[in-house]
């Protein structure tokens, strides 16, 4: 029996969100914008992909990826709590920089 994964088109929305915020962060970095923020953005994006795979190969029969996740958060795993809580960072990056962009105008 394969295991139950997340629809292909919500992999790829996911991916090229990421791809976007990395591209960002980076262009962030060269125009000296919320540096330590864009720093701490480079590395979430670069291993948030990484430890979530990671964290999933021993995962359930039955369960997607973010099921798993959630699972892993209720048994206290480390590498749940982190990616946690670098998409939490992820989000409150984008806000900020979306409110800057609007304050620019």
């Amino acid at each position: 029996m394969a295991w139950e994964t997340l629809p292909n088109w919500f992999w790829i929305i996911y991916y090229l969100i990421f791809v976007a915020t990395l591209v960002a962060a980076i262009i962030g970095l060269f125009r000296h914008q919320f540096k330590l923020w864009s720093l701490g953005v480079l590395v979430f994006t670069l291993t948030i992909p990484v430890v979530s795979v990671l964290g999933s190969i021993g995962r359930a029969n039955g369960r997607n990826e973010f099921e798993h996740l959630y699972s892993q958060l209720l048994h206290g795993a480390v590498w749940a709590y982190y990616v946690t809580i670098g998409y939490v960072f992820l989000i409150a990056w984008w806000i900020l920089f979306f409110k800057s962009f609007r304050r620019g105008k």
